[in-house]
């Protein structure tokens, strides 16, 4: 035959092609045979990290109680970072623009308009309303259509001490009406450009006003959160709340040195 013989004599020899088929397909089935047992055997030895039934795993040097690795961590808001924490403050700072905390012209208080003008037109000024709010066990002026305020007590939201009013020449300095955020702290955060019914408008906005302890209010002055804070934690975030309220209703802009104070307090609130 061409090529070589049957038998192959001095050369190799050839099988048929179907002959191959069938050593191939007895290797195949030899393979499984004892692929499976090995595979089973394999599989009950369990991954790095993870158990499988009946065999506790060894946990990786990563690995801590949130199964997260420390570079793994997640990203903290606002509520994440302390509890309690007064989110809708910190989001309303948040939204507040920057201000140099300067202004062109000096500040004069009477660029906010008359003292306790009666802006509410109730028939009252602002400081008797404010009083008649915040003070307990009130007397009233008779005649005054319940507007006058004689005496009172009050708890003084700054200290938490407690001190009684007696209107007076020689008295009356013994409570006052503090600005959470000050005249002249509002006309350097942009208060300046202001129209003059704006700025005596936001002068005797009530929620801008608390009765304070005359020496307090003193105390405070004009400073904004970086300079003074109540002298009582347990009222810091209570002012701290009412300071950023007023501040973004009003639109004014905020320092960085008050902006970083209040969200320390915000941030620590519970």
């Amino acid at each position: 035959m061409a090529g070589g013989d049957l038998y192959g004599r001095g050369r190799a020899s050839k099988l048929p092609a179907g002959i191959w088929v069938l050593f191939g397909a007895i290797a195949l089935s030899l393979s499984a045979v004892v692929a499976v047992p090995l595979v089973a055997a394999l599989g009950a030895i369990p991954a790095p990290g993870h158990a499988s039934a009946g065999i506790e795993a060894t946990p990786s040097p990563t690995d801590d109680s949130s199964g997260l690795s420390p570079s793994a961590s997640p990203t903290l808001s606002p509520s994440d970072e302390a509890p309690g924490v007064n989110a809708d403050a910190l989001a309303l700072l948040a939204q507040i623009p920057d201000s140099p905390g300067k202004s062109i012209a000096q500040y004069y208080r009477e660029q906010f308009g008359q003292a306790w003008f009666d802006q509410d037109r109730n028939g009252c000024d602002t400081r008797n309303d404010i009083l008649r709010r915040d003070l307990s066990e009130v007397v009233l002026k008779d005649g005054t259509n319940g507007c006058k305020v004689l005496a009172g007590r009050l708890l003084d939201p700054y200290t938490g001490e407690t001190v009684d009013f007696q209107s007076g020449a020689s008295t009356s300095a013994e409570v006052q009406i503090d600005h959470i955020v000050p005249l002249a702290w509002a006309w350097r955060q942009g208060a300046e450009k202001w129209t003059f019914e704006d700025r005596m408008a936001f002068a005797n906005d009530p929620a801008n006003l608390l009765a304070s302890i005359g020496r307090v209010n003193q105390a405070k002055s004009d400073s904004g959160p970086s300079e003074w804070l109540p002298p009582a934690e347990s009222a810091r975030c209570m002012y701290a709340e009412k300071f950023v309220a007023v501040v973004s209703e009003w639109r004014l802009g905020i320092n960085r040195a008050d902006r970083s104070a209040l969200e320390r307090i915000l941030l620590a609130c519970t």
